[in-house]
Parts: structure tokens; sequence; C-alpha cells
């Protein structure tokens, strides 16, 4: 199957062919290392790299304290000679770059053009890259990685943001302070926190999510993505054997399902997108609370669903408990009236989670549409 049909995925102006990324690892993830995996990976982020004489002399530190390094005296030339290497690759690139100031980072990008996803380093713990101003840095001074952020953007880049979560105050506060900026990514390293993190960032934008930490099966992958993840990445078990094994089963899954991340089902834990699975609002569940908390009533809701469906097959659906396709659950859950309205469609299964899909990118517009993004964001 094409990749873009199989799973709609566009970053940086390309289709991504798989939803499996490697994540930078200072001294260690450069091109080379890239290209040894290729054919198993979406996405690569090669770094760190120190771009600006504070971060250098703070890697130079931490190479002596016995860590691995990228460290140069011209950043600019070495980041190009590594972005040409993977230049005839269909993989999409990113540079995880570690600055103490917004400076830094738009004279790298001036340098490099738009053909790179520049992902600011708010991740790196060590003393040495927070006294720079580099790093948890930036998680402890949000207001500072917002003017990193914003004035990336504004060199007309996609801006990808690496934090590591539980660092800042309020993980979903930051998230919504990042969109507001201009963020088009966020890749967070989700610790301890488990899913309960990505579906609690997932509920508070509408940034790219890539969730990074343990993804070594594809039972944690598939339970990441979905808890609202778009991707997931890899860094120390992104070894050839473990990203085969990851990109062939969420290959076979998307043919399968049709829908590569689809979240689970409200009422069984699912983040905001579930709402294209929920039933009418006619009685108190999960689904109530979840629409006065985004704020929208149940007639709003329910004529928004009605509209959105108009003129395809979830419109009908005479045989199901409301009428209609659009209040179906989702296709796991065992529903011999669901499944004779889609027969009826003459569709598959796995194209009522396609249409489900288009639903749901319609109601999460909905909740994050420019008009409110002040309100959301603010």
């Amino acid at each position: 199957m094409d990749p873009y049909d199989r799973y709609e995925l566009i970053v940086n102006g390309r289709t991504v062919k798989t939803p499996i990324a490697i994540a930078s690892m200072a001294g260690i993830v450069d091109s080379d290392y890239v290209l040894a995996r290729e054919e198993y990976v979406g996405m690569a982020f090669i770094g760190g790299y120190s771009i600006d004489e504070p971060t250098i002399n703070a890697s130079v530190l931490m190479e002596e304290e016995g860590r691995s390094e990228f460290i140069s005296t011209d950043p600019a030339a070495d980041l190009k000679a590594e972005i040409e290497k993977l230049a005839g690759t269909d993989i999409i690139s990113g540079v995880n770059l570690r600055g103490s100031s917004s400076e830094s980072f738009v004279l790298i990008a001036e340098e490099l053009g738009d053909g790179v996803i520049y992902e600011i380093d708010a991740h790196c713990r060590q003393p040495a890259m927070i006294n720079a101003g580099s790093g948890e840095y930036y998680l402890h001074n949000p207001e500072r990685l917002a003017e990193v952020v914003t004035a990336l953007k504004e060199t007309g880049v996609t801006v990808s943001v690496k934090i590591r979560a539980g660092v800042a105050a309020d993980d979903s506060a930051l998230a919504r302070i990042l969109w507001k900026a201009g963020a088009d990514i966020l890749h967070i390293d989700l610790m301890d926190f488990g899913v309960s993190k990505i579906r609690q960032i997932r509920n508070s934008c509408p940034l790219f999510l890539i969730a990074n930490n343990s993804v070594n099966t594809f039972d944690r992958m598939k339970d990441l993505l979905a808890h609202g993840a778009d991707m997931v990445s890899l860094a120390r078990h992104s070894d050839a054997d473990t990203l085969k094994a990851l990109d062939n089963a969420i290959a076979a899954y998307a043919d399968e399902t049709g829908w590569y991340n689809s979240p689970k089902q409200l009422c069984r834990g699912g983040d905001l997108r579930s709402l294209t699975f929920c039933c009418m609002p006619v009685k108190q569940c999960p689904l109530m609370p979840a629409l006065q908390k985004i704020g929208m009533s149940p007639k709003d809701y329910h004529d928004f669903k009605v509209k959105s469906v108009e003129n395809t097959p979830m419109a009908s659906g005479s045989s199901t408990c409301f009428g209609s396709l659009a209040w179906c659950c989702k296709s796991s859950t065992p529903c011999m009236f669901r499944d004779i309205s889609i027969k009826k469609e003459g569709i598959t299964l796995a194209d009522y989670m396609r249409y489900k899909r288009r639903l749901s990118e319609k109601i999460m517009d909905r909740i994050f549409n420019e008009e409110r993004r002040e309100d959301i964001a603010g």
C-alpha cells in the first residue's frame, strides 16, 4: 500500500512512510547512524548539536566528564554535510539543536533552509547544558522557549520541541504555550508517566505528537498511538531488528484496521479524538463531562456531527441504534447492527474506520480552530 494511503501523514511537506522515528542521541545519532536503518524509519533527528559558544563549551565539559558529544567549531557547515548525506533518502530529516539564544537558532535556519525540521533541545538534563541556558533550562523558563519557537517559525521552517515530561510546572500548559508560539511538533520523552501523559497533552493542543521512551514492542507502540501520539521515536532501542519488527507490525495493523493510531473509545480512556466513536448525547456517561470541558453543548455536538457526515456513508445506518453510523463505535467492538449497515453501504470495516478518522479530524479542528485558539491557548 502507498505510504500516504496507509498512514495519511505529511510532515514538512513530505509523506511519512512509517510512523517511526529515530530520536537524537548526542555523539551517536548522525547521518551514518540513520542511513544504516533507513529502510524502517520515516523520520530521524540527528544530534544533538551545540550551535553557539555557551552550548559548545558545555559540550566540551560534558565530553571531558565521559559523555559522547558532537563538537564543532563550525556547526552550520558540519550540519550541511550531514544533511546532504540524507538528501537522497525517503527519510524526513530533523536536526536536534542546543542553543542558548533565539539568534543562534535563527542563524542555523538561515544557513540550512527549510528542507529539515528544526528541533529545539529542551530535553538535556546535564548541569553544564542547563547552566549554558539550554536543555531543561527552557522547561523551567517557558517564556524563553516560546521566544525561540516564534523566532524560528518566523524564518518559515518546521519547528519541533523535544521535552522531558514532568520537568515543566505543567506539561499541558507548556504544550499550549508552544502551540500558541508557533511550534509544529512536540517530541515527548514520557519518562515514567506512561500513556496518560500523552493523552493529557493530546487533549491540550493540536500539535503533531511524537512519543518517546521504551518503545521496544508493538504493544507499547500501539498503546501510545491509541492515546494520542502521531508517531513514536526510539533512541537506545533503535537497532535494525527492533525497527523492522515495529515497521512490519504497524503496517499490517494499518492495512487491517484502516486507522493506524485510532484512539480507544472515550468510555475506555480515549483522548478527545474518540468523540468520533461516541453515541448520541442522551445519557450520563463520560461524553457529557468531555463536552463540558471543551465548551461544546450536547446540541452543538449533535448538530456538528450530523453535518460533518453529510453525503458520506456515515450518514446512513438505519439498522443502527441511532439511525446513523456517525454514532457507532470502534470497529474492534463487536456490533452486528453496525456491521450490517456497513455492508449495505458497500464499504469495509477498514473503510469505516477511515471515515471515522475524517470525522475525528473535523471534531478536533472544531475544538482547536483558529477562532478559539486564543481562548484555549491563553
